[in-house]
């Protein structure tokens, strides 16, 4: 990973992005987690349950990387399963963020560490396709995001309410992503040569169009 070139940073903003628009409930957890504690330990609690969640999501973002280049056709599935998340994703479901706040730090930061990791698979998915597999940028992705997420997510949260765009984008750029991941399959590869913008076009498309029918039913 050469700092140097425009390349890499244009990954890393776009990791940033996809990881932020799909982390809304993370932050909220945290903080309903921690609710119940002394306001002089929440702060703590709240720094080691980031700490624990960081280490946990490069812990499953190492396994992912290593699998995709070992499991057959887990390029393709993870594709298939990012376009979900994307479409999931403009179609604004919200995930249950009911949790138990806990008045012990010990218990307050397993029940962070743990949650966020149950909350992040969908993150981990996207940032490492987002990297293309390359774990060195999954790093510096997840290790400057998730601070962000955690102590800025009541702005962020606030932002993209009044700027619905931002989630359409973020659909738009995670359908791309898909196509990207779904063509670098081994399996197929072979019989779509010269089809790969297609491909990744009619993800990014598919999204959209999810999102366009989805505005107007809303509307109606």
């Amino acid at each position: 990973m050469n700092f140097l070139q425009i390349e890499t940073w244009i990954s890393i903003l776009q990791i940033i992005m996809v990881d932020i628009v799909l982390a809304g409930d993370n932050a909220v957890v945290i903080g309903m987690a921690a609710s119940r504690l002394d306001p002089s330990v929440q702060k703590k609690v709240i720094m080691l349950g980031t700490a624990g969640a960081i280490i946990l999501r490069l812990v499953m973002a190492f396994l992912l990387v290593e699998a995709l280049h070992v499991v057959p056709a887990l390029h393709l599935i993870a594709g298939i399963v990012l376009l979900w998340i994307a479409i999931k994703l403009v179609l604004a479901e919200e995930e249950n963020t009911e949790i138990e706040s806990k008045n012990s730090l010990r218990a307050a930061i397993i029940t962070i560490i743990m949650a966020d990791a149950m909350m992040s698979i969908d993150n981990v998915i996207a940032v490492v396709a987002t990297a293309n597999g390359h774990y060195a940028l999954v790093v510096v992705g997840i290790l400057i995001t998730v601070p962000i997420i955690i102590y800025c997510s009541a702005f962020f949260a606030k932002v993209i309410g009044k700027y619905p765009i931002i989630l359409l984008l973020g659909g738009a750029l995670l359908g791309w992503v898909s196509g990207g991941m779904i063509v670098e399959d081994n399996l197929i590869k072979e019989y779509i040569v010269g089809y790969e913008i297609i491909i990744k076009l009619v993800c990014t498309v598919v999204v959209i169009m999810v999102a366009v029918w989805n505005n107007s039913k809303n509307k109606e």
